[in-house]
């Protein structure tokens, strides 16, 4: 029998996000937090440059600015309303970071020291501007570190190792429960709750160069998914220019803000050819897509051509040191390069997934092209997609938007709480979870998940990365309905019960097979370039047929149906983006 507990509220996930929302809803309503981690190592922790607001500290800035650059920089697929919003708010949410004792770097007067960070300018696109708040460059960390002290003041209750299976919703498709697995014993538990909040992560593990951790493999996604939620604009993933060479551990877009500069083999400074406004400060995708193209043109450095290179030579050793010790550090550790008189090897790393499970600016999980919500179901952080980001996020606006929407969403599911009866489970609420489970531990034999995993990152690599095409995507279909299919005769080694990490393995890659997939069949769908998403056989982007979100949603059958909805226009017009 499975152990059931009940709560107003869920959270499931304890990143940014999570708790972020966990602070808000423990202060009006008796609140959980479900982790498969520990809270401090969530991957909110990984972020390294910076939390953006126009505060104007160092230099003349503006919230309408920064919502210009955020809805430019998503390629104008960006919900005009929400970035207007985030921008807003981001001086508040700043301020109160600051107020629950965040260790800001600061200014000499002793406000908080502001850095460059890709595609931030001011007025309009003009120049680069200082917008990015943080503490040298482990601003990540330091906001987990902070809203973790703030849940432990508020005695918000953490299952730390728990895996979330299911999603439980009655029959009036409310949410009203999860299902999740207890690592150290390998038993079910059911947890009934108001409101429940998915604040999982991202999936870049479908990769096999990525900058996330092990436990980002779309848990949140998938289960919504599952449960007949669909998954917006999934074919939008970010890959970041400066992930470590062969490993993409990430080099934190910082170290451009202090001044680096992106080269190729020969010495040369390409950026400026690309984007001759910013250069290096260009947004993500354009720096991506530049060292693809200087890759492909045969200035590419390394072994088999295929690297760039950080150079920070040139910048002051104090600053390097001071501002940039992390990745400084990851170079001579993973690398054995010094980065004070050497050139760094890069490539791009898959980093960010700006689509997921639709919400709106309250963080209330939305379905179809009406924007219907799910009582009872909120998602925040990067499993979600209110579509802040559009087609390619802004760095910095992800921890920002961990900080406004994460507050937003336990705000809405407080009001919830106190509205809403406990809604019921099904009667058998263990029955899927266990089914999926059993198969997998009653297999005597069958194939490897470590196999199959393999495969699909190499092959997402290659099918699915910065350049796609109906070709290479058509042919990653196909591989993913193979994987699928072996996925299904998985068998593990490991049958006991305490600590299976094998058997949460093996689940976890279900998860990122069902996230890989729908992004293929997005990505296939939508012929254009827009953004992270760029096509060679479609290069130019296509307003007139694709200014839409995608909408993909799980058949019984195990298809995928695509559907649209608009993008919420407001005061930016779509213009040719350059920099």
């Amino acid at each position: 029998m499975a152990t059931t507990h009940t709560y107003d509220a869920l959270v499931i996930g304890a990143g940014g996000a999570g708790m972020r929302a966990a602070i808000e809803l423990s202060d009006q309503v008796r609140t959980a937090v479900i982790s498969k981690l520990y809270p401090t190592r969530s991957h909110t922790g990984a972020a390294q440059g910076g939390v953006c607001a126009a505060l104007g500290n160092t230099e003349e800035d503006h919230a309408e600015w920064h919502a210009f650059d955020t809805v430019k920089g998503g390629d104008y697929l960006t919900d005009q309303p929400a970035a207007q919003l985030m921008a807003e708010e981001a001086i508040d949410a700043i301020y109160q970071l600051e107020r629950w004792g965040l260790p800001f770097n600061r200014t000499p007067d002793g406000r908080i020291d502001q850095r460059r960070f890709g595609g931030h300018t001011a007025e309009h696109g003009e120049r680069p501007v200082r917008r990015a708040c943080y503490a040298a460059d482990r601003t990540g960390h330091m906001i987990l570190q902070t809203l973790y002290q703030q849940c432990v003041k508020r005695d918000v209750r953490f299952f730390n190792e728990f895996y979330c299976l299911d999603l439980l919703r009655d029959a009036h498709g409310a949410a009203t429960g999860v299902v999740a697995y207890e690592l150290a014993t390998g038993e079910l538990h059911i947890f009934r709750a108001k409101s429940i909040v998915f604040a999982t992560g991202g999936y870049g593990r479908m990769f096999s160069v990525t900058s996330n951790a092990h436990a980002l493999t779309g848990d949140g996604p998938a289960v919504a998914w599952r449960r007949g939620v669909p998954l917006e604009d999934m074919e939008m993933f970010q890959f970041h220019p400066t992930g470590l060479a062969k490993l993409g551990v990430l080099l934190s877009e910082a170290a451009r803000g202090e001044g680096g500069i992106v080269r190729n083999k020969d010495g040369e400074r390409f950026m400026e050819r690309y984007a001759p406004t910013i250069k290096d400060l260009a947004p993500r995708d354009m720096v991506s897509r530049a060292i693809y193209q200087e890759i492909k043109e045969g200035r590419g450095g390394g072994p088999n051509g295929d690297w760039a290179y950080l150079d920070i030579t040139h910048l002051d050793p104090k600053v390097i040191e001071e501002k940039l010790p992390d990745i400084t550090e990851f170079a001579r550790v993973y690398l054995k390069v010094e980065p004070t008189n050497e050139l760094v090897p890069i490539q791009p790393t898959a980093h960010y997934a700006m689509g997921g499970i639709p919400t709106d600016v309250d963080g209330r999980v939305v379905e179809g092209a009406a924007e219907t919500p799910i009582p009872g179901l909120y998602a925040a952080g990067e499993c979600a997609c209110v579509s802040v980001h559009g087609a390619n996020r802004l760095g910095t606006n992800s921890l920002l938007d961990l900080v406004v929407f994460g507050r937003r969403a336990g705000v809405d599911a407080a009001r919830h709480v106190k509205e809403a009866p406990l809604g019921d489970v099904p009667e058998r609420p263990t029955e899927r979870t266990l089914s999926m489970l059993n198969a997998v531990l009653e297999r005597a034999e069958g194939e490897n998940a470590a196999d199959i995993r393999k495969e699909l990152q190499a092959n997402m690599f290659d099918l699915a990365f910065v350049v796609r095409s109906e070709e290479s995507l058509s042919k990653m279909e196909t591989i993913i309905g193979e994987l699928q299919e072996r996925f299904g005769r998985v068998a593990i080694s490991d049958k006991g019960a305490l600590y299976n990490t094998d058997l949460m393995e093996t689940v976890e890659l279900g998860f990122l097979l069902d996230c890989a997939q729908a992004l293929v069949v997005s990505a296939r769908a939508r012929t254009e370039s827009r953004g992270g998403h760029y096509r060679d056989d479609h290069p130019l982007r296509d307003d007139a047929n694709w200014l839409k979100h995608t909408l993909a949603s799980r058949n019984d059958d195990g298809s995928i149906s695509l559907d649209f909805k608009p993008v919420k226009m407001g005061p930016y017009v779509p213009m040719e983006r350059k920099y």
